[in-house]
């Protein structure tokens, strides 16, 4: 028998900005236990602030934030967070399992006290669950982006996260790569529940149960549906330019047939465009 799911992240009436000037306007969602939500939306539009309003990083202005019944600031142990971009000094000397100790270091005093039994334990696993365990003794360095990113996921995962926060996990890597890091990240939510910020607007269609679209408001239905809304709100571009026309919709693999005939039919009534 499936667990039933309880409400994980709630967001109400939520304003939240810099200096006074808000990024985000009346934010109101909600993520249930063993979603795996993507948030797309234009560069600027406020998808990284929410994530640190997530994170307990940025105070609202207005409204209120709740993550595991806790403040976000409280809860902030018990999420995992996969930045964008990890910026290394190329020449600093450090593996891929230091790397991923910093996920055991909540004080920040990396490198000072022993690592316990259970942090290790802790710590291989992660790596196993990445499938970066064999590179453990590597300079993360030396590694690919793909691998990277692995390896981050495996510094999110070794503080036994319940919520999985990604922030545009393959905007730096290759294609092949980038299909192991969305297989990674479906294995994955079925023991975690994930909130996913990306660019790639079908991709993340693809991949992901629910769809978020935010460009200072936010549009969400709790359904894995671009809606021509979400199209108005997020992208200053004729709908038709993206995903051949037929934006609105992610059909399940058995309409594929029906997609490619809607396609076509598409195209032929907007040659002259």
């Amino acid at each position: 028998m499936q667990a039933p799911t309880k409400s994980i992240l709630r967001i109400e009436d939520m304003w939240a900005g810099y200096d006074g000037e808000a990024v985000l306007e009346d934010i109101q969602f909600e993520m249930f236990t063993g979603d795996y939500v993507g948030i797309i939306g234009p560069n600027g539009g406020g998808k990284t602030t929410l994530i640190k309003v997530i994170l307990g990083l940025l105070p609202v202005m207005r409204g209120s934030v709740s993550v595991l019944g806790q403040s976000p600031v409280q809860a902030r142990d018990r999420l995992g967070y996969v930045p964008q971009v990890s910026r290394t000094d190329r020449d600093f000397p450090i593996s891929v399992w230091d790397v991923v100790r910093m996920g055991r270091e909540k004080a920040g005093f990396f490198g000072v006290r022993s690592l316990s039994a259970q942090d290790k334990q802790a710590i291989e696993r992660a790596l196993g669950q990445a499938d970066v365990l064999d590179l453990a003794k590597r300079s993360f360095n030396e590694l690919s982006g793909g691998q990277r990113q692995r390896v981050l996921i495996a510094r999110a995962l070794a503080t036994n996260p319940e919520i999985l926060v990604l922030d545009e996990p393959t905007a730096n890597v290759d294609g092949q790569s980038t299909a192991r890091l969305y297989d990674l990240l479906a294995e994955l939510n079925q023991s975690l529940s994930i909130l996913l910020v990306s660019h790639d607007l079908m991709a993340i269609s693809t991949h992901v149960k629910t769809i978020a679209c935010v460009n200072r408001k936010m549009v969400y239905h709790n359904e894995k549906v671009l809606t021509q809304e979400m199209m108005d709100l997020g992208y200053e571009c004729p709908v038709e330019l993206l995903a051949h026309g037929v934006p609105h919709r992610v059909l399940a693999h058995h309409d594929h047939d029906h997609l490619s005939s809607n396609i076509s039919h598409k195209q032929e009534n907007n040659q002259d465009v």
